[in-house]
């Protein structure tokens, strides 16, 4: 039954990986097309009195969507941290609503070329789209949250042709859990989503960037200290990026004014430094182009940080995915430019630390270093700079560690507004899946040992094919899988009691 069960639940996740990436692929052509409407806005602008009903234009636009926005809170911002409280219950969104509002504001921001990605949208409407299936087809809460999973991995592989980091990212970063049964329905529907993402914009990779092969041994040392200089640029990133939001949260205003401020920066951006503009996706093409000078570089490496940060904490729709990658590629682009200067580094290498940056402020920022590695791999097609990305994910990690900055997403969850979370769950069961692992308090102890919150309980005991009916005196393991019941709100308790490690301090709940 057990089996059956699986196999039911994965081939349903095929089916909300094609939705999902129907989903992805329409909010990508539509961003594709609002790209191309605001370069003939700002084409259109060549006189005093059409540049005054542009501003008017934009400014009525961030009405619009600040005032949608206001009304729904949970399609501000990427969407990614609203998917991951809502699997840990914090959230129950209506699904219709949140994918029709994000799928509209989303594309209102690109339209007036607010600095925002597509990615987290992405995520969160595969999300939404496989909340609207399951409500249709009568899933269980259990399966619910596995295929809510299943349709963001979806969204991301269809947002980026890139299906393995769509599998990791949904797991090791929204999931938070690599059990087996939550990783075959994400990996056949992020594969879902990416066949038919590659049917609709071909097989190539994401970005046209062809790296030239290994770097030389004798400047491995670069990859250490590219590695460090991310990973403090990225613990530096989410702290002002918390900042802003602060100070966005200060201003005497309501939601829906916030959000016209960048509506406005946009205008005047478009201007004066127009590559700044969106997503960022040409100015990775013109840097493997070598079409940027250092110092022009270092203009949009600050003004991009900036406008990204004026964009995303205002509250507007849009996510920092790809933004941060861009930072990171300027922030590589640059390094390898110096380098070349002060110690000779060749200068077809600058492709190479391009990706090399995009790596470390991934996992400086997200603190996901397996997702940021396998991301850059898929997108720029290369398998060769796997050791060099290894190198700079571990370091840019260990850098942001060591400087106490949380993983962004994890305090974008903890700033979510009071008026968005729900309550209605209060007091109701969940069934959550924990694996114990060999570093975990759990391993090695017997189930009366262990102090969880009130009102949770182990189910089951999964061992590989067999099925355990937990007693006192159960002894468990390192690779089982824990069916725990708790009340819903309470599973990142739960979570982090498992994942606590043995050799820290072994305190109750």
């Amino acid at each position: 039954m057990r089996h059956r069960s699986r196999y039911k639940l994965t081939g349903f996740g095929a089916l909300v990986g094609a939705c999902a990436a129907v989903t992805a692929i329409a909010y990508r052509f539509t961003l594709s097309y609002a790209e191309e409407v605001r370069r003939t806005i700002f084409s259109l602008a060549d006189s005093p009195l059409k540049i005054a009903g542009m501003f008017v234009l934009f400014a009525l636009i961030g009405v619009a969507v600040g005032r949608v926005t206001q009304g729904e809170p949970l399609i501000k911002g990427s969407g990614i941290p609203q998917v991951e409280g809502q699997l840990l219950g914090f959230f129950s969104p209506q699904w219709l609503p949140v994918l029709v509002k994000k799928f509209i504001c989303g594309a209102a921001c690109i339209v007036c070329g607010l600095s925002l990605g597509r990615e987290g949208p992405s995520i969160q409407l595969g999300a939404m789209t496989a909340q609207g299936m399951c409500d249709l087809t009568g899933r269980s809460r259990v399966e619910r949250k596995y295929l809510i999973v299943c349709g963001a991995c979806a969204g991301l592989a269809a947002a980026f042709n890139a299906p393995l980091a769509g599998v990791m990212f949904g797991l090791e970063e929204v999931h938070k859990n690599f059990s087996s049964r939550a990783m075959l329905p994400a990996m056949v529907a992020a594969i879902s989503a990416d066949v038919i993402s590659k049917l609709m914009f071909g097989v190539w990779s994401t970005l046209s960037i062809n790296p030239v092969g290994l770097l030389p041994i004798k400047f491995y040392f670069l990859y250490i200290l590219i590695g460090a200089l991310t990973g403090l640029f990225g613990a530096f990133y989410n702290r002002t990026l918390l900042f802003v939001q602060g100070l966005y949260a200060k201003l005497p205003v309501p939601l829906w004014a916030r959000i016209v401020i960048p509506f406005i920066c946009a205008g005047i951006i478009g201007f004066q430094l127009p590559e700044i503009l969106g997503g960022g996706h040409s100015i990775i093409e013109e840097l493997a182009s070598y079409h940027y000078a250092l110092d022009f570089m270092a203009v949009l490496l600050v003004g991009k940080f900036l406008f990204s940060m004026i964009c995303f904490c205002s509250g507007a729709p849009g996510g920092i995915f790809f933004p941060l990658l861009v930072l990171g590629a300027l922030s590589g682009a640059i390094f390898a430019e110096s380098a070349s200067i002060l110690i000779g580094l060749p200068q077809q290498y600058v492709i190479n630390f391009m990706l090399m940056g995009m790596a470390g402020m991934f996992a400086g920022i997200v603190r996901a270093p397996l997702t940021g590695i396998i991301l850059v791999v898929e997108m720029s097609g290369s398998l060769t700079q796997l050791i060099g990305l290894s190198i700079v994910s571990c370091v840019s990690w260990l850098v942001a560690d060591l400087t106490h900055s949380r993983p962004i997403y994890e305090s974008l969850l903890d700033n979510m507004t009071p008026d968005s979370v729900d309550n209605s769950f209060a007091g109701e069961q969940n069934i959550i899946d924990v694996v114990v692992s060999y570093s975990s308090r759990l391993s090695g102890r017997p189930v009366k040992e262990i102090e969880w919150p009130s009102g949770c309980l182990i189910v089951c005991v999964n061992r590989g094919n067999e099925q355990i009916v937990p007693r006192g005196e159960t002894v468990l393991e390192p690779g089982d899988v824990l069916n725990i019941a708790c009340p819903v709100g309470d599973e990142g308790l739960v979570r982090s009691i498992t994942d606590t490690p043995a050799d820290e301090q072994d305190g109750g709940s």
